[in-house]
């Protein structure tokens, strides 16, 4: 079916992702790096540790995309092998997680809501299910607190130098269901602080899978999501999608026009913020003057609920999603022939995909202060 070609492209894209993902894990686990100093300097000891997060990560990613390409198989779906994007920037001493993601493309025309239900829902669920078995066994098997010693040294020797300085603080955000498996598996006399799961493999790497699980299962156009949106709800998956993608920028963009603000920056902010709304419905299928209508609609909607909750604040890292979602992928789904409604079984399912969206979504996934 495939080349030997096509196999060995993807294939060396899928090592090369496994090193970027170690490498990246390195400098979460354990603060090395391959350009770090002598004492943070990455050694092979640290780089084989580093794998557990890289193995599991980029293990729960190939499922996932397996679930997509044996299902497109299955319905005779003509899809590329998936395609590993590998992306570490240590090199310019930026943190990143080693990889893009990965991605499977359609080849061919698929006329059925039928099988752009299956194979957009085979991969979150197939993928969701070994992230609770990673998560599952991280929780289980913590160490010590002390292992917290190796990274941090400052927190058994307050005396330690550099101890106390300014650094910047990055805070992994909870969702439902990692706070439910953390209160029943985990050990709390081990249990450590969201601000430092990431130096645990399996707990970071089961993460980072709830938080793309809930990304591809947001109910809007081609994503996983849209795409059981569009096989529950034949005749209104249009309205559900362009409502489903007006919430999640609004909460996003909470905040970031604010009636608190110096006029000189509320003059400024507010004209490059509705330019960035109308750009972002580019692709809903609105006319110019409908989209110019809704995104003065959404701006003074968030407005008003910062006037009446001046506390109130959303999490704009979202609007870099809401960007790729609007303006490249669009919140249209292609059409089929019909409106044949889905069995019984598959609609229990699509259920079951919304409530998985719903426990892995997290608000503020990565907390900076």
């Amino acid at each position: 079916m495939y080349s030997p070609k096509e196999y060995l492209r993807h294939g060396v894209l899928l090592v090369l992702t496994i090193i970027t993902t170690t490498l990246a894990g390195s400098e979460w686990l354990f603060g090395k790096s391959v350009l770090g100093e002598e004492d943070t300097m990455l050694t092979w000891e640290y780089f084989w540790r580093s794998t557990a997060f890289s193995f599991s990560f980029i293990g729960i990613l190939f499922v996932h995309e397996m679930g997509h390409l044996l299902v497109s198989i299955r319905n005779r779906v003509k899809s590329s092998l998936p395609y590993f994007i590998p992306a570490w920037f240590g090199f310019i001493g930026a943190p990143s997680i080693g990889t893009l993601g990965a991605v499977i493309r359609m080849k061919s025309l698929v006329n059925s809501r039928r099988k752009f239900f299956d194979i957009g829902i085979a991969g979150p669920l197939a993928g969701f299910v070994v992230a609770l078995g990673v998560l599952a066994y991280g929780f289980v098997s913590l160490p010590e607190l002390s292992y917290l010693y190796e990274v941090h040294p400052e927190y058994a020797d307050p005396n330690f130098e550099g101890y106390g300085e300014d650094v910047l603080n990055f805070e992994l955000g909870n969702n439902l269901l990692f706070y439910v498996m953390s209160e029943t598996l985990a050990d709390p006399n081990r249990m450590p602080e969201m601000s430092e799961v990431i130096h645990y493999p399996y707990l970071f790497a089961g993460y980072l899978a709830l938080f793309f699980t809930a990304l591809n299962l947001l109910p809007i156009g081609q994503l996983d999501g849209g795409h059981v949106v569009f096989g529950l709800f034949p005749k209104r998956h249009k309205e559900i999608s362009l409502a489903a993608f007006c919430v999640f920028i609004g909460y996003a963009g909470l905040g970031v026009i604010s009636p608190f603000m110096p006029g000189d920056d509320l003059l400024f902010r507010i004209p490059l913020y509705l330019g960035f709304l109308y750009i972002c419905l580019h692709k809903s299928g609105l006319s110019p003057q409908n989209k110019l209508t809704l995104a003065l609609s959404i701006a003074a909607l968030q407005y008003a609920i910062v006037f009446i909750k001046p506390d109130w604040e959303g999490y704009q890292g979202w609007l870099f999603f809401a960007f790729l979602i609007g303006r490249i992928m669009g919140t249209k789904h292609p059409e089929v022939t019909g409106f044949k409604e889905l069995d019984q079984k598959r609609k229990v399912l699509g259920w079951i995909a919304l409530a998985i969206f719903i426990l892995c979504f997290s608000p503020k996934p990565f907390i900076f202060s």
